[in-house]
């Protein structure tokens, strides 16, 4: 069952047991046998590069199926996310499913409607989106990940979020906001990120 905090985090839309543990479990195995490449970035060309000083993780490449199994579950919730942020969502781009390994991070970027990238997907972007697939914690421990920090960055820097993965857990927010992955100590990081239109 999704429970979902709404009023603790400004301009946060978070849900937990999103996917339960089982369906968690299901994606993983899945995401640990697929064929994978370093993620790309994007920034004034057409298509993503590889940079390693900006974005330092690996993309995974499930099945179709999976890949149509979280679309369908991510426009089922689209309801609640409209409701939140008092938007109109049509679709969803297609998810990046994300293994982050000891050193991996991405820098702090935005997603969308900050004139800072130049390519046609990023004009129509309204939420950003990232599902965690494992559960971070403070000490080294089997199964979970050690830093890995998503951090949101408000104006003026007094309101920043970090937030701790959670295995199951949602959460959605305006693609404009600054945030970053800071990187994995120890263990491996896996999530799923994508973007209503």
């Amino acid at each position: 069952m999704t429970t979902t905090e709404t009023n603790t985090l400004p301009n946060l839309f978070l849900a937990r047991n999103f996917f339960d543990a089982q369906t968690c479990e299901w994606i993983l195995t899945e995401m640990r046998s697929a064929q994978s490449s370093p993620a790309t970035v994007y920034s004034d060309a057409a298509t993503g590069s590889i940079n390693d000083r900006v974005r330092k993780t690996t993309r995974i490449a499930p099945s179709p199926e999976m890949e149509a199994f979280i679309k369908r579950r991510l426009l089922e919730g689209k309801q609640a996310i409209e409701e939140y942020f008092q938007v109109s969502l049509s679709e969803c781009e297609d998810p990046q499913f994300l293994r982050y390994g000891v050193g991996d991070f991405f820098v702090a970027h935005q997603d969308g409607n900050t004139g800072l990238l130049r390519f046609d997907r990023e004009r129509i972007r309204r939420i950003s989106v990232v599902i965690f697939l494992s559960n971070q914690s403070d000490v080294p421990d089997s199964g979970d990940y050690c830093g890995g920090s998503l951090i949101l960055y408000a104006s003026g820097g007094d309101r920043n979020i970090h937030l701790r993965g959670e295995v199951g857990t949602m959460i959605a927010f305006r693609p404009e906001t600054t945030h970053e992955v800071i990187p994995v100590t120890h263990g491996e990081r896996y999530s799923i990120v994508c973007w209503y239109r």
